[in-house]
C-alpha cells in the first residue's frame, strides 16, 4: 500500500498524557467515517495508558501524539529518485561512548541476575547535522529497506523518515489483530557462504531464540487483554527475514479482538511494543529511563495510519530518522538478556546502524595503492580491506566493478610509478585519482603527537575520507608525519602509515586493539614473520634501537623522532 497525502483538513495534537486517548479516538472516528488519519505516537506517550510505565519527558515542543486527517490520498505518482536534488548528513555521532554503552549493558546483566527483569531493550541516539532535501534522504533510506513499512511525515520545520521493517500491529475491521515482533539480529555478508552461515547461526542461536521468545510471550499476554477467549495464536515462530544489511528473526502473534474495543484500547494493551522495551514491561521501562540519557521520541513509538472503515496499521518506530531544524537523529539499540556480552551488544548496534550509513554516509571509503609499471603492489590485501570496510559500514560492494576500474587505470598508465587513490561511495561506485609518486627521502623525520587519540574511534580502523580522528595530528610543516598514541599512552600508528619499532632485537608493531588502521603492508609483514605484534608505550621510544614508517605505497622507511626539522610534507600516500 503506497499513499501520498497533502493539505490535511485537521491536525490532531496531544502534548499531555491526558490528551492522547482523545486524539486516538478522533483519528479512529475519522477513519470509520471513510477518511484517512496518518501520524505517530512518541515512546513517551506510554504513561497515557499506564502511569506505571516510566519514560523521559519529551523534548521541548514535541507532541506525544500527532495525526493529520485527510479525506482522500493524492493521485499516485512515482517518488523522486534518490539521486535527484541532494543532501548532506553527517558525521553521525553516538550520544554515549562505547565504554558507557558496554557499562550499561553490564549493569543490566547484573540486574537480570538479581531477578529484577528478564530482558531490557537498551538504546541511544545518533545525531548529525543535516542540510538539503529531506525527500531525497527518505528515498535513499527506502533503498536500504525496500520491503519496509515506510513513512515520510513532513511538518514544515520537522520531518520524520521511517523505513521500519517491524510491524507493530495490523487491526482489521473484522477484528483480526496481528503483531510481528522482531528480535534477533545477524550481519549480512557480501560473500554468499558467510552470509548463509550468518543466517543459519541466527536461526540456531539459543540466545537470539530466547530473546525472541520472551517478547512473543509478552505480546501473547498483551493480546490476551483484547482477545476473544482462546483466540491468541502464534502461527509463525523464529522466522528469519533478509534485510539488505542484516538478518532479522521475527515471529507472528495473532488474535481475534472482542467486540466494542477502540483504537485507544489496542494501544493501551500493546504500547510500547514489547520488542523495544523488554520484559516485564514496567520493570524494563524503568531500567531504560534510568540508563538512557535522552527521550526516544518517535523512535520506538508507533507510526502508521487509520484507513477508511477503521483498518489500522502501525509500525514500530525503528530505522527512523527525525529531522528538526538542521539536526538529524536516529536511535539504535538491542535487547539485553542474561547471557548478553557487552562487546557483542555494541557490535549489534553497529550492524543496525548500517542502513543509515548506506543511505546517508558523508564519507567515502578509500584505498591508496602503488602502481608501478602497470602492476599494483599488494592488490589482494587492498581489495580485502576495502570489502571488509564496505561490509562494516553497509556500503554496496561489487569487487568486479572495482577490479575493472583499476585494470582500466593500469592499462592507461603502463610505465612509471604512480600513487592511485581508489574511492568507493555508499552506493558502491568506485572512482579513481592518480598522481605521480614523489621521490622518497632516504630518512624521514617525524614528531610525536601532543595529545592522545581515542582507541575506540572506529574511523581509526577503517580508511575513509573522514579524517576527523586525525584532525589535530596532521603533520606540521617540517615533518613527514606524526606518531600517534592513545589514551593508555600506547603507541598506535602514524597518520598515513603504520609503525615498526625495534626493541631488544625484535621488530614490533602495535596491536590493532590499540586503535589503528590494519595496514596492508603491516599485514603482509606479519604474515611473513618479519614483525610481531606487541604493546609499545611512549616511554619505550627512548630505548628503541630502530624506528620505521611503513605503508604499501612507500614501503619501509627509516624514521627519526624529532620535534622540528625542515622536511617537506608529501602527498596523502597512506597505507
Amino acid at each position: 500500500m503506497r499513499r501520498a497525502f497533502s493539505r490535511p483538513q485537521q491536525v490532531l495534537l496531544a502534548y499531555r498524557s491526558d490528551e492522547v486517548a482523545a486524539v486516538l479516538a478522533a483519528a479512529e472516528d475519522h477513519g470509520r467515517r471513510g477518511g484517512w488519519a496518518v501520524g505517530y505516537l512518541a515512546y513517551e506517550a506510554a504513561p497515557a495508558f499506564d502511569r506505571a510505565l516510566r519514560t523521559h519527558q519529551p523534548r521541548s515542543g514535541q507532541p506525544l501524539a500527532r495525526f493529520a486527517l485527510y479525506d482522500s490520498p493524492d493521485e499516485p505518482r512515482e517518488p523522486a529518485p534518490a539521486s535527484a536534488g541532494g543532501f548532506r548528513c553527517g558525521p553521525w555521532r553516538l550520544e554515549s561512548s562505547r565504554a558507557a554503552v558496554e557499562a550499561q549493558v553490564a549493569s543490566i546483566v547484573r540486574a537480570i541476575g538479581d531477578g529484577r527483569y528478564y530482558q531490557v531493550n537498551l538504546s541511544a541516539r545518533l545525531e548529525a547535522a543535516f542540510e538539503g532535501e529531506p525527500g531525497v534522504l527518505f528515498q535513499a533510506l527506502r533503498q536500504t529497506q525496500p520491503e519496509a513499512y515506510c513513512a515520510c511525515l513532513d511538518g514544515g520545520d520537522w520531518q520524520l523518515l521511517s523505513v521500519s521493517p517491524e510491524l507493530f500491529f495490523d487491526w482489521t475491521p473484522s477484528g483480526e489483530l496481528t503483531t510481528r515482533p522482531m528480535k534477533g539480529t545477524a550481519p549480512r555478508h557480501a560473500d554468499p557462504v558467510r552470509d548463509a552461515a550468518a543466517r543459519q547461526g541466527l536461526r540456531e542461536s539459543d540466545k537470539e531464540r530466547a530473546e525472541n521468545l520472551m517478547i512473543v510471550d509478552l505480546l501473547r499476554n498483551d493480546l490476551s487483554r483484547l482477545a476473544r477467549p482462546g483466540s491468541v495464536t502464534v502461527p509463525r515462530l523464529f522466522e528469519i527475514e533478509a534485510l539488505p544489511t542484516a538478518w532479522q528473526m521475527t515471529s507472528t502473534v495473532r488474535c481475534q479482538t472482542r467486540p466494542g474495543l477502540g483504537l485507544a484500547d489496542v494501544f493501551g494493551a500493546l504500547f510500547p511494543c514489547g520488542s523495544v522495551t523488554g520484559a516485564p514491561k514496567v520493570a524494563a521501562m524503568a531500567a531504560i529511563a534510568e540508563r538512557e540519557v535522552s527521550p526516544r521520541g518517535a523512535y520506538c513509538g508507533a507510526i502508521g495510519l487509520v484507513a477508511p472503515g477503521g483498518h489500522a496499521r502501525f509500525s514500530v518506530g525503528i530505522r527512523t530518522v527525525s529531522l528538526d531544524r538542521g539536526l538529524a537523529r536516529c536511535g539504535i539499540g538491542s535487547g539485553v538478556t542474561w547471557d548478553s556480552r557487552p562487546a557483542d551488544e555494541y557490535e549489534e548496534w553497529l550492524v543496525k546502524r548500517r542502513f543509515l550509513l548506506r543511505a546517508s554516509a558523508h564519507f567515502e571509503l578509500l584505498e591508496t595503492l602503488r602502481l608501478e609499471n602497470g602492476a599494483y603492489w599488494l592488490l589482494p590485501g587492498h581489495l580485502a580491506r576495502l570489502g571488509a570496510s564496505a561490509e562494516h559500514f553497509g556500503f554496496a560492494w561489487d569487487e568486479g566493478a572495482v577490479r575493472q576500474a583499476l585494470e582500466t587505470m593500469a592499462a592507461n598508465h603502463g610505465a612509471g610509478t604512480w600513487r592511485v587513490r581508489l574511492l568507493l561511495d555508499r552506493q558502491g561506485r568506485p572512482r579513481l585519482e592518480i598522481f605521480a609518486l614523489e621521490p622518497t627521502p632516504p630518512e624521514i623525520v617525524i614528531a610525536l603527537a601532543y595529545g592522545p587519540v581515542d582507541s575506540g574511534d572506529e574511523f581509526l580502523r577503517h580508511k575513509t575520507t573522514e579524517r576527523g580522528a586525525y584532525g589535530s595530528h596532521e603533520p606540521q610543516q617540517g615533518t613527514f608525519d606524526t606518531l600517534l598514541w592513545n589514551e593508555r599512552s600506547e603507541i598506535t600508528e602514524f597518520t598515513r602509515g603504520n609503525v615498526v619499532v625495534e626493541l631488544e632485537g625484535r621488530r614490533v608493531t602495535p596491536f590493532l586493539i590499540g586503535g589503528l588502521l590494519p595496514g596492508v603492508l603491516r599485514a603482509d609483514m606479519l604474515a611473513r614473520g618479519e614483525i610481531v605484534e606487541a604493546v609499545i608505550r611512549r616511554e619505550d621510544l627512548a630505548r628503541a634501537t630502530g624506528l620505521w614508517f611503513i605503508n604499501s605505497v612507500r614501503g619501509m622507511l627509516p624514521a627519526r623522532l624529532e620535534s622540528h626539522a625542515p622536511v617537506r610534507i608529501l602527498g596523502d600516500d597512506s597505507c
